[in-house]
């Protein structure tokens, strides 16, 4: 990560960054954005959030089951949604809500190794 770089992001930006690193679903961007930004439509919020998986830092993604080598179930990132369906995806309000119970195919943001240039320091930076 480059601090010009980091810095660089507008809050919203940030905030949809945050939720790409924490593998969290849309909904959870709600709680990272600021005050002002929480009150945007969602396709404004749409738009930003494009501009960052256009830039290769996120890809949007549809919740899928997971079981752990325990046999423990659980969540994790499925498949990926083409680019050209985001719009329509990302435009739809009820993607931005917390799902009733079942959170398979809810709509999670996972960040890219591009996108984790961003949000971490490589060993050089540390060193400095």
């Amino acid at each position: 990560m480059s601090d010009r770089e980091w810095q660089a992001l507008t809050k919203s930006e940030e905030a949809f960054m945050v939720n790409s690193f924490e593998i969290d679903i849309l909904a959870g961007v709600w709680g990272d954005l600021d005050d002002a930004d929480r009150s945007l439509p969602v396709q404004e919020l749409a738009g930003i959030l494009l501009s960052l998986i256009d830039r290769g830092w996120i890809e949007v993604r549809r919740v899928a089951p997971w079981t752990s080598p325990s046999g423990e179930q659980g969540f994790q990132p499925g498949e990926l949604v083409p680019r050209y369906e985001l719009p329509a995806v990302l435009e739809d309000a009820a993607n931005w809500e917390y799902p009733d119970g079942d959170w398979i195919g809810a709509v999670t943001l996972v960040e890219t190794e591009a996108g984790m240039k961003i949000t971490r320091r490589s060993p050089e930076e540390m060193a400095e």
